[in-house]
This record gives structure tokens, C-alpha cells and sequence, in this order.
């Protein structure tokens, strides 16, 4: 499965979201590019042009977390709404 991820073209960090101000971040992953670019373009659109959308096959996804020490991922499942399901990566 390919994800698709929002990446800032300032500063090349990923677009996470924060449950609690003392997490690292959840990884906002969407399931198609359009949905990604959708959802920059409804909540954030005066900075929508900032962003890049990158796609990362499925096996790549734990490494990447690891790398950036992020707690989880946020799948998108609407991106208008939104609405999001998170999941905490394993201890």
C-alpha cells in the first residue's frame, strides 16, 4: 500500500498533528494524493502552496517513524471533515 504524506517546502518537516502538547506528533497520512492536497487546501489553504505531497510505500513507513521519533499516525479518512483515526505506534 502507498501512503501519501504533506511536506513543508520551507523546512522539510511532515504535517503531524499534536494530541497533547508533550507528544512528538502524529504523521498525517492520507490514502490518495488528492485527498492530501484536499484536505492542505480546505483547513490551510492561504499556506497550501508550502506544501509538497510525497507518496511512501508501506515498508518504509515504521523506518521513517523511527527517524523522526514520531508517537503515531493519523489516517485520514475524510479530508474535508476531517476526520482522522489515530494509532499510537507500538513501545
Amino acid at each position: 500500500m502507498i501512503y501519501y504524506l504533506l511536506r513543508s517546502r520551507l523546512d522539510g518537516n511532515y504535517l503531524v498533528a499534536h494530541l497533547q502538547p508533550s507528544d512528538s506528533g502524529y504523521l498525517l497520512l492520507f490514502r490518495e494524493d488528492f485527498e492530501a492536497l484536499s484536505y492542505v487546501n480546505a483547513h490551510a489553504g492561504e499556506v497550501a502552496h508550502k506544501f509538497a505531497v510525497e507518496s511512501i510505500p508501506n515498508s518504509q513507513l515504521s523506518p521513517l517513524m523511527k527517524r523522526w521519533g514520531f508517537h503515531g499516525v493519523g489516517i485520514v479518512q475524510d479530508p474535508l471533515v476531517p476526520r482522522v483515526e489515530f494509532l499510537a505506534q507500538p513501545s
